[in-house]
């Protein structure tokens, strides 16, 4: 394989020689941890501890709450000192669990244990994975174990890792591929142990050639494995496009992966699997690239889950001046921030810090017409159209044009010489699709 891609897309300036030769470097928390319980696609897990109960690193505190739900693990040792709503970097609030950091790390018995994956039946690799509670970290936050809890696992071809780290700035997926790589395949052999029938493909945007050439090595002697080079294009890490550049199949809002005959991992929830299945550590941190103009020292940072956003700034250096933008993730599909108190999350990836914004800077016309949006669309459809829906409230006409088909990536806001809010229209019309379609669900 070589410069697999799908059609349309966009080439942002990608911002990643900033950090993007940062080694990663470990930042233990200072103030107090805070445990949302929705961190995840699904239902919100239930906390299992009380005020006042007192906490080790790796223990269960919040415990996955129906079969699309996700564990919660505490990742430093304390007492707890409130269960209460607290603010999300996407701008929701969700019930928290609020640890007081004893600065000991005292950890559970046994963690840390290592393990053979060759020798585990499919069950004990997925409750391992289930009970570490490991989700998407590239973003989407869907459950991994229910991820890996398909039909029919004969029918899985391919397990694919997302390495394309293709939004703009971010940079933590790459340096794990730099630095963990052994990881890397350890968790796609844990994977593969599942689906009998899959091939395992390692899938890397082709402006990170160090990581192909070391991960290519690390594969050569692996006769279930491979690295497939992508053209570098934005969204080439999205999964409906990376399954379609690596497989040749099409995947459908009203599909899964796995309907396709594909499973797909974030780079680092194969290193969670990993480290979950191999090493007996359940997932307690992430790699997050704290970067941009605004930043004094661009780094990438082992945090672990709970750590307060306004830590990582200091870490960073502080600000290099005043931040006309602070984004939660990349500047394609992140969310702005208001506010630096609130806590690293499973989902979390990047703290994005910009002098200038030019967004808002900018002032929207009317539509002029000039198609640009349709032709860099991933999943070709018609933007020009889909807005005049939106805002004439019609949502009977969006689903017609199929405005469900949309996976929020920013293209066609980015290429739109009208500057105009496309992808903020798109988002808003699709939830509230999909909020009736609940209710009428709900009637039946």
């Amino acid at each position: 394989m070589s410069d697999a891609t799908f059609r349309g897309g966009v080439h942002p300036y990608d911002g990643k020689d900033l950090s993007k030769d940062k080694p990663v470097r470990i930042v233990l928390p200072k103030g107090d941890l805070v445990y949302p319980l929705s961190q995840h696609i699904g239902a919100p897990a239930r906390p299992v501890v009380a005020k006042g109960d007192s906490v080790l690193v790796g223990q269960l505190i919040g415990e996955a709450s129906g079969f699309l739900s996700a564990n919660v693990i505490s990742s430093v040792s304390g007492k707890v000192k409130a269960i209460e709503p607290r603010l999300l970097p996407n701008g929701m609030t969700a019930t928290s669990i609020i640890v007081e950091n004893d600065h000991a790390y005292q950890a559970v018995p046994g963690m840390g244990e290592k393990r053979d994956c060759m020798k585990m039946t499919k069950e004990e690799i997925r409750q391992a994975i289930k009970d570490a509670g490991i989700v998407g970290m590239g973003g989407a936050g869907f459950p991994t174990h229910v991820k890996l809890t398909p039909k029919d696992d004969s029918a899985i071809d391919y397990v694919i890792v997302n390495g394309a780290e293709c939004e703009p700035y971010l940079t933590s997926d790459y340096r794990m591929m730099m630095e963990e790589p052994k990881k890397i395949i350890g968790g796609l052999r844990a994977m593969l142990q599942l689906f009998e029938n899959a091939r395992g493909v390692i899938a890397i945007e082709k402006n990170k050639p160090e990581a192909i050439e070391m991960l290519s090595e690390l594969v050569k002697d692996e006769p279930r494995m491979e690295v497939c080079p992508m053209k570098v294009k934005y969204p080439q890490g999205a999964e409906r496009n990376l399954i379609y550049a690596v497989s040749g199949r099409k995947l459908t809002s009203r599909k899964l992966p796995a309907d396709v005959g594909c499973v797909v991992s974030n780079t680092d929830s194969v290193i969670a699997i990993y480290m979950a299945v191999c090493e007996t550590t359940p997932l307690m941190r992430r790699i997050v690239t704290v970067t941009g103009n605004a930043i004094q020292d661009p780094q990438n940072f082992n945090v672990r889950t709970g750590t307060c956003y306004a830590e990582l700034i200091e870490e960073a250096g502080g600000f290099a001046g005043e931040p006309a933008k602070i984004i939660s993730g990349g500047p394609m599909m992140g969310f702005a921030l208001t506010n630096l108190e609130v806590p690293v999350t499973k989902t979390s990836s990047a703290l994005l810090c910009l002098l200038e914004d030019p967004v808002a800077e900018e002032s929207q016309t009317a539509c002029i017409r000039c198609g640009r949006c349709a032709e860099v669309c991933p999943s070709h459809l018609v933007p020009q159209k889909m807005m005049e829906a939106c805002q004439r409230f019609d949502l009977e006409q969006f689903e017609k044009l199929y405005g469900m088909e949309c996976y929020e990536c920013g293209s066609c806001t980015y290429t739109c010489p009208a500057r105009r809010p496309l992808t903020q229209a798109f988002k808003q019309a699709r939830k509230a699709v999909a909020d009736n379609r609940r209710k009428q669900q709900a009637a039946k």
